[in-house]
């Protein structure tokens, strides 16, 4: 896999597709790049999927071909369908084929789920691709001075704000430290200190738990918060400083202490009494999600229960993105699994109904929803707008960055005998096959996190070396970087309950600043934000790849350890200034190409000069390596 700066390219973004229809029958022009180091190709074909039947429509070199060793082909078909898949046929000059479709090129006939894929479905929001998401688990973030005067409930044991977290047993859910809103709005500064620009709060409404996943209620937030007003002053004072703010619902089940399943519990005539799947005539017998008991599951067939809930302007998904609230969007709780049960499958009316009210009621929200393994079938751009799955990106940074241990750590619910230790090949082809089925208006959106709430936290895995070379990942691939409150102090937990510490305020966050520099660059760059992604190289230990508009790219390179990469002066082009480097890394030219060495675990983001008229690719010059993150070696 080493030189993938050979091979042909096509990505879905606008360098590659640069109008996306929005109409069935709309004119698709797509371009594939094949570089001269692949072959001749003696004719091109894009095959489309119309009506579940192939067809292909031939294809032609450009017009103004670019120098340098590099051939465009371009082509057109008509939207044949909602979601329509695509690959293409290189028919090369010695007589073989071979095919091109998401997850590379192959000589073998690839599957039509590796097809590319294009949606006439609306864009997520034009503002959602520049944004970096900053994760909040609202009870461990900050405590503002009203929280001490709040009455804890008697469900709750209180913690002081040090004390030590309690991550296994039945006090778990229980231990409360008393964050809230108002203490978040006393923080915003530091969030602007990392550049976050979009907060993700998980649960805010009533419950029986410290992490609120149990709702009691959807049409409140919760007193020990700060109440409604709390909520109110949060988003405005987010907003007047340019950072939006998005909630967290759990459309699979609610809490057993929520109003509605205590309306139906016992009680077969209850307006509610279809809200749930019940296993006994007298409902009291019923279906929890994974059989916890606190966690009774939905039952999507129920037209009330969409009235109640996702369905309209009276919905609960409405009211808190409408005044006086103006969410800025949802991420959505187990969306994988909500309207699943046995020979039920209505994810889908439940996805597109919460899409169809997010856009009547908000101008230009976002929608988030979790899938914790592969998420391609739900994410074609028809309802939930981008995944937070594990997948794609966060199980192959860790089994590549992670330090060895000698005990397996069960992580994401994996319970390995010995935990994959991948090379940084793995993590491009990984990154490919999971992401390969989405339109590229999904793959702009997808959460790219490197630890949640759910998860341990990277730190205790990885020093701080690795974790800066994740965290420019995350900036750098397409997709939404994420950053858990208290990466930027390295906070460390060895699972999802252990890994939700209360930010350590006092303390110095030694990684901010780092966090601020690439939050910057991530924000100030439309090629990092709208970019296509090519592949240039990738080895045990380091890899390199593109983002890249017709007027703006930069190149990126990251590594684990000491590692050379090379790559010709065709597949890159002229560096024009070095915008963000962590670690030593060194960069040589000559007339066959460039040179990149590192001496350990490294990221480097250069701006390349671009030939926007002919599509080329260009010279390079030498730039210098700086220090990794401040005070850290």
């Amino acid at each position: 896999m080493h030189e993938l700066h050979t091979q042909p390219h096509h990505d879905g973004s606008a360098r590659y597709a640069p109008v996306r229809p929005t109409r069935i029958g709309d004119r698709y022009a797509v371009r594939v790049r094949v570089p001269a180091a692949f072959g001749d190709v003696a004719s091109m074909s894009v095959r489309v999927v119309s009506d579940g039947e192939p067809c292909f429509h031939a294809m032609a070199t450009s017009a103004a071909q670019p120098d340098g060793g590099v051939e465009w082909w371009e082509g057109a078909f008509a939207v044949p369908n909602p979601i329509s898949k695509y690959r293409f046929l290189l028919n090369m000059a010695d007589g073989s084929a071979r095919w091109l479709s998401a997850d590379g090129v192959d000589r073998l006939e690839p599957l039509d789920a590796h097809d590319f894929r294009v949606t006439i479905h609306p864009s997520p929001p034009e503002w959602a691709s520049a944004q970096v998401m900053y994760q909040i688990f609202p009870d461990r973030f900050a405590r503002s001075e009203a929280a001490a005067r709040r009455t804890r409930p008697a469900w709750s044991r209180a913690a002081e704000w040090s004390e030590q977290v309690i991550s296994k047993g039945p006090d778990t859910q229980r231990q409360v430290f008393g964050g809230d809103l108002d203490g978040i709005v006393d923080r915003l500064d530091h969030l602007e200190r990392i550049g976050a620009t979009l907060i993700y709060l998980t649960p805010f409404f009533p419950a029986e738990s410290n992490h609120r996943y149990d709702a009691s209620s959807f049409d409140r937030v919760d007193p020990l918060l700060g109440g409604d007003d709390a909520l109110i002053r949060l988003v405005e004072a987010a907003h007047a400083r340019g950072i939006r703010v998005i909630g967290d619902l759990t459309t699979n089940h609610t809490g057993a202490a929520h109003e509605w399943f205590a309306a139906a519990y016992g009680d077969p005539e209850a307006a509610e009494a279809d809200f749930y799947y019940w296993e006994n005539d007298e409902q009291t017998e019923y279906v929890a999600w994974y059989g916890v008991p606190s966690l009774p599951k939905l039952n999507w067939n129920s037209e009330a229960l969409r009235r109640r809930f996702i369905d309209g302007d009276e919905s609960v998904v409405a009211k808190w993105l409408r005044p006086p609230f103006n969410l800025d969007g949802w991420r959505v709780d187990v969306a994988n699994m909500t309207g699943r049960l046995g020979a039920d499958d209505l994810n889908r009316e439940v996805q597109t109904a919460v899409r169809r009210t997010l856009e009547q009621a908000s101008s230009g929200g976002v929608l988030y929803a979790e899938s914790t393994n592969d998420a391609a079938a739900d994410f074609d751009g028809e309802g939930w707008q981008a995944p937070m799955s594990y997948s794609a990106f966060t199980r192959p940074l860790w089994h590549w960055l992670r330090s060895p241990r000698e005990r397996p750590l069960h992580h994401f619910g994996i319970p390995f005998a010995t935990e994959p230790r991948y090379s940084a090949a793995d993590v491009v082809a990984s990154y490919r096959r999971f992401t390969a089925p989405y339109p590229w208006a999904v793959r702009e959106l997808a959460m790219n996190a490197i630890d949640t709430h759910d998860t341990p936290r990277f730190a205790h895995q990885a020093d701080d070396h690795a974790q800066i070379v994740a965290a420019g990942l995350s900036m750098t691939l397409p997709g939404t970087p994420v950053v858990f409150a208290g990466d930027e102090f390295g906070l460390r937990g060895e699972n999802g309950e252990d890994s939700r510490t209360p930010l350590p305020w006092g303390e110095e966050p030694r990684l901010a600043d780092a966090y601020g520099r690439l939050s910057r660059l991530r924000r100030e760059s439309r090629a990092l934000q709208r970019g296509g992604l090519r592949w240039l190289y990738a080895d045990d230990e380091c890899l390199v790849f593109v983002r890249e508009l017709e007027d703006e790219a930069c190149l990126v390179f990251a590594s684990r350890a000491a590692a050379v990469a090379r790559v010709p002066l065709t597949a890159v082009g002229a560096v024009a200034s070095q915008e963000v480097d962590f670690g030593m890394v060194g960069v040589e030219s000559d007339e066959d190409g460039i040179r990149l060495t590192s001496s350990g675990p490294s990221l480097s983001v250069w701006l390349l000069h671009t030939s926007a008229a002919s599509g080329g690719d260009p010279g390079v010059a030498k730039v210098a390596a700086g220090d990794l993150v401040a005070g850290v070696r």
